[in-house]
């Protein structure tokens, strides 16, 4: 498609990616930073910022902000885009909850986002340890609002997500990643619809949880089948539409197709409004949890400008 800029190998040699100006970011090096990563240190907690390697993490640990990974660093999946390490997990930490809800208190969060890997080596797929999680912060931290990010739990028990669910988190965010074309080589453990039926079964066992997914692009995914992962994610009642640009963590990883310019995030961004969703973040650095804060102001105030009661309009006779 137009406004992309693809990658072409170079002949005989290696092929090396030079990221374009838009998508490169300063390393950190700020006092807050360093708070930040001692502090998931001390409380012996995984963050997804460090394992996934998200280029915001400068930026986000600046300001104390940060994505608690939990259930360990280590996953049973092994996905093409991810650089989370995979092999066998050790045991739960029975202690996670509440050192992850002492973090919350000792960074004054008024969010925050939780995720984790697959553990498909669990009976429930961890979903039990996210309502633990759930209710240690809402115990230690009252106002905070609560974000999830979680696995798609495939072959585990219904009763696993609406256990989650009844814990009542304010946003529940899984990630569709990206087309369903890409899935056997990209998400090969996940299945598309699968992944959609969940966040489908969310709404309709609690309406009031907003509901969130993402996609990455720059995989090879074309534009249609971009605007054909909307119209499913609206079906499925989704709420929030994240979009950012796939970069490869290393040369084990898929390789990066095409970097997608600004103006071509900015054209899938409307399109994605006019389709219906409450919020859209579409940028080359977005990522999932990302101004997740902010975003979920957004969201509530999106909402209640939906429900508000229109005027009634005035004849003249």
């Amino acid at each position: 498609m137009n406004d992309m800029t693809p990658l072409a190998p170079m002949d005989g040699r290696p092929e090396r990616v030079r990221k374009p100006d838009w998508i490169r970011v300063k390393a950190p090096t700020s006092a807050g930073f360093a708070a930040t990563r001692e502090l998931m240190r001390s409380k012996s907690l995984t963050t997804v910022c460090e394992e996934a390697a998200c280029p915001n993490i400068g930026e986000c640990w600046s300001k104390k902000h940060a994505t608690v990974m939990i259930l360990g660093d280590t996953c049973t999946r092994a996905c093409a885009f991810c650089n989370v390490k995979t092999g066998m997990p050790r045991a739960v930490d029975a202690r996670e909850p509440q050192n992850v809800a002492e973090a919350a208190a000792q960074m004054g969060l008024q969010h925050i986002v939780v995720t984790s890997v697959d553990r498909d080596d669990l009976p429930d797929g961890g979903a039990s340890q996210f309502v633990k999680v759930i209710h240690a912060i809402r115990a230690a931290n009252p106002t905070t609002t609560i974000e999830i990010l979680t696995p798609d739990f495939r072959n585990k028990a219904q009763a696993a997500i609406e256990s989650i669910v009844e814990a009542r988190p304010d946003v529940y965010n899984h990630n569709l990643e990206t087309v369903p074309r890409l899935y056997p080589t990209i998400r090969p453990g996940a299945r598309y619809y699968a992944s959609l039926r969940l966040l489908e079964s969310v709404k309709r066992h609690d309406p009031s949880i907003f509901t969130k997914s993402g996609v990455m692009l720059g995989l090879g995914e074309e534009r249609l089948e971009v605007h054909q992962v909307m119209d499913d994610m609206r079906s499925a009642d989704i709420d929030f539409l994240t979009m950012g640009q796939y970069l490869q963590p290393t040369p084990r990883h898929a390789k990066v197709a095409e970097f997608v310019t600004p103006k071509a995030f900015d054209a899938y961004a409307g399109i994605a409004r006019a389709k219906g969703f409450l919020l859209v973040a579409s940028s080359p650095l977005t990522r999932s949890s990302y101004h997740a804060g902010d975003d979920f102001a957004k969201l509530r105030a999106a909402r209640e400008a939906k429900l508000a009661p229109r005027p009634r309009a005035v004849i003249a006779v």
